[in-house]
């Protein structure tokens, strides 16, 4: 049998380019997308649930049985925002969801989309680093079956997928001719399909690694190639 995932932040450009992969892949039997409005995402193997407020997981629970792997694509700019609000959307709502996940699926494998230059000491001048950091330490002490931060650096979207901001889908249609110089440095780039294969390889085979880097990313994702 083949994994049944969850995907959240499917409605931005990481979250959709992981769940276009699942739909693709032999290995994945359904991915159930959680959004707060619908992506409108017709497949046989995708699930959607609607959920306005994400404080409030514990009213779906039910919905998120007997899966296998959670890729969690949620995530927010710090720009703008104090310390406290930043932690509460990025630390309190990601903590409470795997809390919950990990209660429905005891021997499950959680994906949790970070950053390059996440600070896991917690303790340096970067707020958004240190709110990161301690998400990722925090997620890592829960007793998931395997769980793998992903820090992407420079990410390509692929497959049609554009970010939601304009100024991002200006700046990737310029740097296009530069990622093309950048994927013959494993370390330098990713995209948004690598970002996928990579959580697919990693749920169905649970290497021995906790933070997977571009190199990384794109080490694993080749292996589904």
């Amino acid at each position: 049998m083949g994994l049944k995932v969850v995907i959240t932040g499917a409605s931005g450009m990481v979250g959709k380019g992981v769940l276009l992969e699942c739909l693709d892949s032999p290995l994945i039997d359904q991915a159930i997308t959680i959004n707060r409005r619908s992506i409108e995402v017709d497949h046989p193997k995708h699930k959607e649930l609607i959920l306005k407020d994400f404080s409030q997981v514990s009213s779906i629970a039910g919905e998120l049985s007997n899966c296998d792997a959670a890729y969690f694509c949620l995530g927010i700019s710090a720009v703008g925002l104090s310390e406290e609000k930043y932690t509460e959307i990025t630390h309190s709502l990601t903590l409470n969801f795997a809390q919950e996940f990990l209660i429905q699926n005891p021997d499950s494998v959680f994906c949790y989309v970070s950053g390059a230059g996440t600070d896991s000491s917690e303790k340096g001048r970067s707020m958004w680093a240190r709110v990161k950091g301690k998400t990722e330490n925090d997620l890592l002490a829960m007793n998931f079956s395997k769980a793998y931060m992903f820090r992407p650096g420079f990410i390509q979207p692929l497959r049609g997928i554009q970010s939601r901001t304009a100024a991002y889908r200006v700046i990737y249609k310029i740097f296009w001719p530069l990622y093309l110089v950048l994927k013959q440095f494993p370390a330098a780039a990713t995209n948004t399909t690598n970002l996928g294969k990579a959580m697919i390889e990693v749920a169905s085979k649970k290497p021995d690694l906790k933070i997977l880097g571009n190199k990384e990313i794109n080490r694993e994702a080749s292996k589904l190639a």
